[in-house]
């Protein structure tokens, strides 16, 4: 099919003001004549001036295509106007991951046996520091954040603005979801939110340093939920070997606390495929999420867009020759 009629297929302009000067002409051919008292310039051969001008026999009356001028004009002012047609729709593919981030806000997460930045902090402000490390790294990911205590709550959906998920982060308190361990429940909403995403996009990394004591889910049963649904978990576990206080910035540990459920998070990441990672200090956490980050990236599809196809070549090249055959034609007449 020829190319041509599809030009003619206009769906805007960049610069539609610009179609107004194909009035121009019209209204300077409206403009009423100037009249003059008597000639301009006297010369003796005045009345043959007058005849030639008249027709006289033997002369030929000037012949003129003011029609053909015109339409060249038009086609210009439609070139400068750039007329635009919109093409078919297409979705650029980009690399990248889709990441659910999953956070435990249980009280035990206070338990100050960390060290960073050369002094004792508790292990939430540790993982933060580690995790908004992690997010910055991501660039041309898609990250979501989930926290839980005695329930899971979603802060942020899957978005690229890193710096929304963050600030989410940042915000995040101890006992804001309560001081309880509701692990399955945590998972489950991870995968609700990840099953929309293609099968090897879906990737959850939980971090959490207790055992499940809280919510509706048993983990286990969540994270047979998540292999059925194509998820990968990934679990950390994360803290010291017990819980403990800092005096005088002196770590004295202190028995009695809850232990890290090591067997059972290790059985959930091999159930969905990940992998289970200990961490017992920020060093070690900031060493598994760069080992996670170099997994292998996915791709999915960019916000769709309908590229704007320029058309003024075609009015333009019309105009020129229009143009060349008004010329062609008076060097005949001539």
């Amino acid at each position: 099919m020829s190319l041509f009629p599809q030009a003619l297929l206009v769906d805007g302009f960049a610069w539609p003001w610009v179609l107004a000067a194909i009035v121009l002409p019209i209204a300077i051919h409206l403009l009423p004549a100037r009249s003059t008292q008597g000639p301009a310039l006297k010369v003796p051969w005045t009345q043959r001036l007058q005849a030639i001008a008249k027709g006289a026999p033997g002369r030929g009356k000037a012949v003129r295509f003011p029609w053909l001028l015109l339409c060249a004009w038009m086609l210009l002012c439609l070139a400068a106007a750039r007329p635009q047609r919109l093409g078919p729709e297409i979705a650029p593919a980009q690399a990248g991951r889709d990441l659910q981030l999953v956070l435990d806000l249980s009280a035990s997460m206070g338990q100050e046996d960390m060290q960073l930045g050369g002094g004792a902090v508790d292990r939430l402000t540790a993982a933060k520091a580690v995790l908004s490390d992690f997010i910055d790294r991501r660039a041309g990911d898609r990250l979501g954040l989930i926290v839980f205590g005695d329930r899971a709550f979603a802060l942020t959906p899957l978005t690229a603005d890193r710096d929304s998920v963050r600030q989410q982060l940042n915000d995040t308190q101890l006992g804001l979801v309560g001081r309880s361990t509701a692990l399955g429940d945590a998972m489950g909403l991870a995968t609700k939110r990840l099953q929309a995403q293609p099968a090897k996009q879906r990737v959850v990394i939980v971090l959490t340093d207790g055992m499940s004591n809280s919510g509706i889910l048993d983990p286990q049963r969540a994270a047979q939920i998540a292999h059925d649904a194509g998820v990968r978990i990934y679990t950390i576990a994360f803290g010291g070997d017990g819980q403990g206080v800092s005096l005088f910035g002196f770590q004295l540990p202190l028995g009695g606390g809850d232990e890290v459920d090591e067997d059972g998070l290790r059985k959930i990441a091999e159930t969905t495929g990940g992998r289970f990672y200990r961490a017992r200090d920020a060093d070690e956490l900031a060493g598994i999420y760069s080992q996670i980050d170099r997994l292998e990236p996915t791709r999915h599809a960019g916000l769709p867009l309908r590229p704007r196809i320029e058309l003024y070549p075609w009015p333009l090249g019309m105009a020129m020759g229009i143009g060349l055959l008004a010329l062609w034609l008076r060097g005949r007449r001539r």
